[in-house]
């Protein structure tokens, strides 16, 4: 048949409109089923044991008992689970973290390591047995405690270089007018995804197929495949609905065990984490201690620049939290120095999370950044704009774009920054001090190979297939707006397949690099599809089928620097009494590239800032270091920001074109929560003239903080000066 010619609102694009979630029917009225939720004949039931000692060996595991318990199939452990191949590097270039690899030896390297996994007919069964399970430990000091100086400490590079630098640090700090040298601290955060992870494994004609909740069916494939010596070609992994995933879900402890069970079985097998179980085996973001010293010229302009953080990672597996990469790309000075170090602790390994280095990363440098403006007597935002780099600072390329002073212009104007009055602690409302902040905020936008196939259908609709993740980022909706306009026609003809490993390779979902890489992908395919279709006229009943591979095109890319930029505005109220901080109301306004859809661009960027209060105010996991193990590892015991700590946030953008970039897309997945941290802890500085420099800005930190400051200023009258400390105070409780 002929093709159809695509109507006005198609020649119009959908590219930039706002568009609900074309899954969105079936997420509200449960059509769209998560992993756990997926039915499947004869199923069984697996549930994680995880050790109660930090560090030792494991003596006895008294399995008897446990299975003579009703329902209960088989329970695994180092003594009877299969052999797993582990000497590889894997798809994100790193071998497989032991605590996935379960079940290989008696080694117990941290508090909630996986020792075993009880397999019954139903879930109740399962956590009743494993619950009843004995297994005695021959238990070893441990060490869970980061510290600042800690002589085991190193450089670690992870995903960039471990250190960066250039010119005479101390030699420009010396010569600087004004000097900041200060500490800054961020706790141990957790992923709290709503959709906890979870995994089916069964055979299905000699091909192994796993149901997972996973940021790339292609990636957990991969690793399944070599971790069990099977050929790829034999494992499918589908995940089509991810209720979050944030970076924690990639290869875990659940997966590999319910492929253990479901072989030992010959029948189904489903593990699903439960909350307190993520907190050691789904990955965190390692707390950091990061010191910045800064040197600087009257007017502002840096000097010397450095900026160094320190993150802990297990004893097992090594992860770097690059915090100081941040400084790499937002300011250069004459002396530019970076590092990043890690230090191994008895404590689980920590893994990517929203922003990964920039998230902590930011609130240092950017809060450091506010730290000088006051002491140069700058406005904040000039201060920035003075100190804006012409090429990458240490890489030394040209940007592709850095509309970050549009930012900045465009977000003072509509927050009334020019309104404020730079001194700290003078607005008060009743007994609350009120106070306004800002910082800047950048990511990296990148882009890994993929590949996509799209179908023209006999019946004029085209349907895509690639391997794609939704893990509620609207991603699904985005990749049917830009089929559709490559294709030149309507989304409603357009239907996109996503989540399933026989897709073929896609880039997971991460880094903001998802929806940019399959979008090149998806618009090659089109491409080609659209020149068959000019040729041939008409479409079999089989459809045609075209197959595009952006590997060669992304070596052919330019290189530069590119990168998402953005400016990020809060207000705050500071009870005096209480210690409560509440954010009155948040701004971003940011550079992102090619907005795809407005609608749920928007939301990502909202949902960044709202973590970044988060991060600011109320998370915190604490381990006790007698113990190793975390206070409360649930939602209860571990605050998160919730609609009433959120009354006002709004995000937009700037125009940021790149003429050289085929794709125009940048990402807005991680870009929200940079620097919003930072725009709130200055804003409280500004509040209360005390600085926070240790996140969460808890109530107790600000009463303690202030009662510091009263007894300083007590003491100065005393003492006749009636001065108080010159950079107004600060905490560091």
């Amino acid at each position: 048949m002929t093709t159809t010619t695509p109507g006005p609102r198609a020649l119009r694009g959908a590219v930039g409109t706002a568009r609900t979630r074309v899954e969105g029917r079936d997420k509200v009225t449960g059509a769209a089923r998560y992993a756990g939720e997926i039915p499947f004949a004869e199923l069984a039931h697996g549930w994680l044991v995880l050790s109660t000692v930090t560090r030792g060996s494991i003596r006895t595991i008294d399995t008897a008992p446990v299975l003579g318990m009703p329902g209960v199939l088989t329970v695994l452990h180092h003594g009877n689970a299969p052999r797993l191949h582990t000497d590889y590097i894997g798809m994100l270039g790193t071998p497989p973290d032991p605590a996935s690899a379960v079940f290989q030896d008696d080694r117990v390297p941290f508090a909630g390591w996986p020792v075993a996994l009880v397999v019954a007919e139903t879930p109740e069964q399962a956590r009743e047995a494993a619950e009843a399970l004995v297994v005695m430990y021959d238990e070893e000091p441990h060490d869970t405690v980061l510290v600042a100086d800690d002589p085991a400490a190193y450089a670690a590079a992870g995903h960039m270089p471990a250190e960066t630098g250039k010119g005479d640090l101390e030699a420009e700090l010396a010569a600087s007018a004004v000097v900041l040298d200060e500490e800054y601290t961020t706790p141990e955060e957790q992923h709290s995804m709503m959709e906890p992870h979870a995994a089916t494994a069964r055979w299905d004609g000699g091909r192994l197929e796993v149901v997972d909740s996973n940021q790339g069916t292609t990636w957990v494939q991969s690793e399944l495949a070599t971790m069990f010596s099977l050929d790829a070609s034999s494992v499918r992994v589908r995940s089509e609905h991810i209720g979050g995933g944030f970076g924690s879900k990639g290869l875990r402890a659940h997966q590999v065990s319910a492929v253990m069970a479901a072989t030992a079985l010959h029948r189904p097998v489903r593990v699903v984490m439960t909350r307190r179980q993520t907190f050691s085996l789904a990955g965190y973001r390692s707390p950091t201690t990061q010191r910045v010293r800064l040197g600087a010229d009257p007017d502002g302009r840096l000097r010397a620049l450095e900026h160094r953080s320190l993150n802990q990672t297990s004893t097992v597996y090594e992860f770097v939290e690059p915090s100081a990469g941040v400084a790499r790309v937002m300011y250069d000075a004459d002396a530019h120095r970076t590092a990043n170090h890690v230090v191994r602790l008895d404590v689980p390994s920590p893994t990517w999370m929203r922003a990964p280095g920039e998230a902590p990363g930011s609130f240092a440098i950017e809060a450091a950044l506010d730290e000088l403006a006051e002491r140069t007597g700058l406005d904040p935002i000039e201060l920035r704009l003075r100190n804006e780099p012409d090429a990458g600072p240490v890489s030394g390329l040209p940007f592709s774009s850095r509309n970050l002073a549009a930012c900045f212009r465009e977000g003072a104007r509509r927050f009334g920054w020019a309104d404020r009055d730079p001194r700290p602690g003078v607005r008060r409302e009743g007994r609350r001090l009120l106070g306004t902040g800002t910082a800047a905020a950048s990511f990296g936008a990148g882009a890994g190979p993929s590949t996509a196939l799209v179908t023209a259908e006999a019946d004029g609709s085209f349907t895509v297939r690639i391997a794609a993740a939704d893990i509620g980022t609207g991603a699904r909706t985005a990749l049917t707006l830009i089929a559709a306009d490559a294709l030149e026609t309507v989304p409603e003809r357009v239907r996109v397949r996503i989540g399933d490993s026989d897709f073929g390779p896609a880039m997971i979902a991460g880094g903001s690099m998802g929806t940019r890489s399959w979008a090149w992908a998806i618009t090659a395919a089109a491409a080609e599809l659209r020149e068959r279709l000019a040729v041939t006229r008409s479409i079999p009943p089989e459809g045609i089928t075209v197959r595009s591979d952006t590997t060669e095109a992304l070596r052919a890319l330019a290189q530069k620097e590119r990168h998402s930029f953005g400016a990020q505005f809060a207000e705050v109220a500071v009870d005096v009494d209480t210690g409560e901080v509440r954010v009155l109301r948040m701004l971003g306004i940011f550079a992102a590239g090619r907005i795809v859809n407005p609608l749920t661009a928007r939301n990502q960027l909202v949902g960044g800032m709202t973590w970044g209060i988060s991060m600011a105010l109320h998370e915190e996991a604490v381990r006790d270091r007698n113990t190793g193990r975390h206070y409360a590892p649930d939602l209860a015991g571990y605050h998160v920001a919730t609609h009433a700590d959120v009354p006002a946030v709004e995000a937009d953008w700037v125009d940021d074109h790149d003429p050289d970039d085929p794709v125009g897309i940048k990402g807005v997945g991680e870009i929200g929560i940079v620097g919003a941290a930072a725009a709130v802890a200055n804003a409280v500085w500004h509040a209360t003239g005390v600085r926070h420099r240790n996140l969460p800005i808890r109530p107790d930190r600000i009463l303690a903080a202030s009662a510091s400051a009263s007894a300083s200023a007590s003491a100065s009258d005393r003492a006749g000066t009636g001065t108080a400390p010159a950079d107004g105070g600060s905490a560091d409780a």
